[in-house]
């Protein structure tokens, strides 16, 4: 089983989830941590580029493609992961942010943005820290941190994560 400490962020699309783990990934690597980021994407995806091999590879109907060269490793599979399996191949890093996957039972920081106009996907005992813009649900949690404060959030993940 891993024991690599797994932080999830719930919210809803246009809310600015990726844009924030972005730069909580920066502050982190910058401190020195080795951080991993699974995404759960709703719709359909391509990360090969028709014409390379890896396409290729993949047109002519394999299951499995990995791409390795000096400096990265890619793997390709022709299937759906489970959110398990997916943590069980993480290896050699401080710490797991998640992004999506809200059926999976994480620890989980909620954002939303005023102008998104949604509030949260979940209800407050869902959240272990709430980011927001919005007046109103800042005085209905604890911890609130503002959507610029990155480097308090960060400080907030390390802590509830130990790391």
């Amino acid at each position: 089983m891993n024991t690599i400490p797994i932080i999830g962020f719930s919210a809803y699309s246009g809310t600015g989830k990726t844009t924030l783990i972005e730069q909580i990934v920066r502050v982190l690597k910058s401190q020195g941590y080795r951080i991993a980021v699974i995404k759960h994407d709703a719709h359909q995806f391509e990360i090969d580029q028709e014409g390379k091999d890896s396409w290729r590879f993949s047109q002519a109907g394999a299951d499995m493609t990995i791409i390795s060269s000096q400096d990265k490793t890619a793997m390709i599979e022709q299937r759906e992961i489970n959110f398990t399996d997916l943590i069980a191949m993480i290896h050699d890093v401080d710490l797991i942010l998640v992004e999506g996957y809200k059926q999976e039972r994480i620890p989980r920081i909620g954002i939303s943005r005023k102008a998104a106009g949604k509030g949260l996907p979940h209800a407050a005992k869902e959240y272990i820290a709430v980011v927001t813009d919005d007046e109103v649900l800042s005085a209905k949690y604890d911890p609130v941190f503002s959507l610029d404060d990155v480097q308090g959030i960060s400080d907030f993940i390390k802590k509830k994560a130990k790391i």
